[in-house]
């Protein structure tokens, strides 16, 4: 609403208020964004959801009969198929995360403060720790394939050394190791960035003022460096969190989930489930189940942290 002000008839001014004109132009700009967001992301949330209600069969059309939360209740029901491959493949998922997070928010931070220095070429050295990450996943996936498998580069230097050779595609835990190390050197990049950007935003004078103190450069980390970090951390480990909870490519190509399915995650085993299996409704109900746990732990991450960060 729009206030103007007109004089009255007894020559006082009075205010009058008229109606706003509504204007489309706002809603001209995001309506790209809107599109794109409705068709690849709402769209099949919610057809998700609707097929999750059924045993559905994509070949099959007049074979879809409604099944109401069964599909749900089969993967809590211990006498079910799909329990024991559901929350195998959810350990498996739970390992890779404890295997992968805490080097890949460690390492980078760690080249993020070394990236940080007044040095010759650093720029050069940005890029070089950046560029993996421009990578498909299914390239950076063929590489330590190529490396880690049985006669490939890593047993070849561990022959040459008088090391004996590692079946590390084949023999726990070793494919798991394998697994990390390619998914810390293809995504490593992008969290150096995000603590890189931070770490440019922390006052000079913050550490001037420490170092006129006393302190040396360990306590300087410890005592600015990282609590003006907090709120880095939260995007970081959160964006870091769902990231491995995605997995797929890695082990897919590498280990193809095994030996044994001991290295098949969640998203291979929705993949196996629905696609492979022929299974929809069940891959889908897997999919809204694991959406709430990620919302979940997303939740209590904000909250753990964000409280930390009030204190």
């Amino acid at each position: 609403m729009a206030t103007t002000w007109q004089p009255s008839r007894f020559g006082a001014r009075v205010s009058v208020t008229k109606p706003k004109r509504f204007s489309w132009t706002p809603y001209l700009f995001i309506l790209p964004h809107l599109i794109v967001f409705g068709a690849f992301l709402a769209w099949p949330f919610f057809y998700g959801l609707y097929i999750s209600l059924f045993n559905f069969d994509f070949l099959r059309p007049d074979r879809r009969p409604f099944v109401g939360l069964q599909n749900y209740i089969n993967l809590f029901n211990p006498a079910s198929i799909q329990f024991d491959d559901f929350w195998k493949a959810m350990s498996n998922t739970g390992t890779f995360i404890l295997y992968s997070v805490p080097p890949l928010v460690v390492v980078g931070l760690v080249l993020a403060v070394l990236l940080n220095g007044k040095y010759r070429g650093r720029n050069i050295f940005r890029s070089i720790y950046f560029a993996p990450y421009a990578l498909s996943p299914v390239v950076a996936a063929m590489i330590w394939r190529w490396m880690f498998e049985q006669g490939g580069l890593v047993n070849t230097y561990q022959d040459a050394l008088g090391l004996p050779q590692t079946a590390w595609l084949g023999e726990m835990p070793w494919p798991w190791v394998a697994i990390t190390i390619c998914t810390v050197w293809w995504t490593v990049g992008f969290n150096t960035v995000i603590f890189l950007a931070a770490l440019q935003e922390i006052p000079a004078s913050l550490y001037e003022a420490a170092e006129i103190d006393g302190a040396g450069k360990v306590q300087q980390f410890f005592s600015i460096t990282i609590p003006m970090l907090r709120s880095v951390f939260i995007f970081v480990i959160t964006t870091t969190l769902l990231a491995s909870a995605n997995l797929f490519a890695q082990p897919y190509i590498m280990t193809g989930g095994g030996p044994l399915r001991q290295t098949e995650p969640i998203m291979l085993r929705i993949y196996t489930e629905g696609i492979l299996q022929n299974r929809m409704g069940s891959a889908a109900a897997m999919s809204v189940v694991v959406a709430a746990i990620l919302l979940f732990l997303t939740v209590l991450n904000f909250r753990v942290f964000g409280r930390t960060e009030d204190a």
